[in-house]
């Protein structure tokens, strides 16, 4: 009977032992893996905020980009409608000029060949007056001295009539003269002045363009940064989403079995304890029965 107990009961500890051993297993792989799913949620965590915010960055930078682009290639684009603007006034002001220095040339050879006439004609009259004052000067009387006076007189009124119209063309020569150089010298101060200005429009359009190409080729690498994160964004939601949804749960759950295992353990640590007891009893009793 003795032997047939302490048998059985041999048996049920080392049963006892076994399932504590296995307890004792199951409870340092649930928490491996409890470990485990703490130290990659917070991975999950960490590259999931840090993917967004550079998702969020890059997105920024390409609106602020293309801000500058659109507003860079509005100023180019009206630089160089302002340039063409003054290419035209320039074109018509060459034009106008050439105009100005035909008319001019025109007056002038006219006023040329005009006052080399009149001051010829001027001559010629000097000097028939000059001739006849001195022919009707001498002692000689047969001459009517009305015929000399009326023959004078009328040369003398040509004299004037030709020296005022000469003084009036010289004076209508000289006011054209000084207009149209009051006039082409105004010509070619626009003139500088709108050759620099389309210098300066077209530099600064230049400067503008070239800043856009550039602003375009940083907004083109932004571009391939933002779809690299936001590739790397879906891979790491198609990886942690789920799992991060389903952690509480899924800690609860093994926390409620961690607990449930160490319920057990201590469940069978105690009827280890009491099995042992018994065991010792027995073996007590058995050395007092052979007494």
């Amino acid at each position: 009977m003795v032997s047939t107990i302490r048998f059985a009961t041999g048996d049920k500890a080392d049963v006892f032992a076994k399932i504590k051993g296995l307890i004792v297993d199951m409870i340092e792989k649930l928490e491996s893996e409890s470990e485990k799913d703490a130290t990659q949620k917070a991975w999950c965590d960490k590259e999931l905020a840090e993917t967004n915010h550079k998702k969020d960055t890059k997105t920024a930078e390409i609106a602020k980009l293309s801000a500058k682009i659109d507003s860079d290639s509005a100023k180019s684009k009206q630089l160089n409608s302002q340039v063409a603007e003054l290419q035209a006034q320039l074109g018509e002001l060459t034009r106008s000029q050439a105009e100005m220095d035909k008319v001019r040339a025109e007056e002038k050879a006219l006023y040329g060949a005009n006052k080399a006439e009149m001051e010829q004609g001027l001559t010629g009259i000097k000097l028939a007056l000059k001739v006849l004052n001195e022919y009707y000067a001498k002692s000689d009387k047969s001459h009517g001295s009305g015929d000399s006076s009326g023959i004078i007189g009328l040369l003398e009124v040509c004299e004037s009539d030709f020296s005022k119209e000469l003084a009036e063309m010289n004076e209508t020569e000289e006011t054209s003269q000084a207009s149209y150089d009051g006039e082409s010298k105004q010509n070619e101060i626009a003139k500088v002045l709108k050759d620099q200005d389309v210098k300066y429009k077209t530099k600064d359009a230049a400067g503008l363009d070239k800043n856009v190409a550039e602003l375009t080729s940083d907004r083109a690498g932004t571009e391939e940064e933002l779809s690299a994160a936001t590739q790397y964004l879906a891979q790491l939601e198609g990886q942690c989403i789920a799992k991060a949804e389903s952690y509480g749960d899924k800690k609860a759950r093994r926390e409620a079995e961690i607990a449930g295992l160490k319920q057990a353990q201590e469940v069978l640590e105690n009827e280890l304890a009491f099995i042992q007891k018994g065991t010792r009893t027995l073996r007590g009793a058995h050395k007092h029965n052979r007494a």
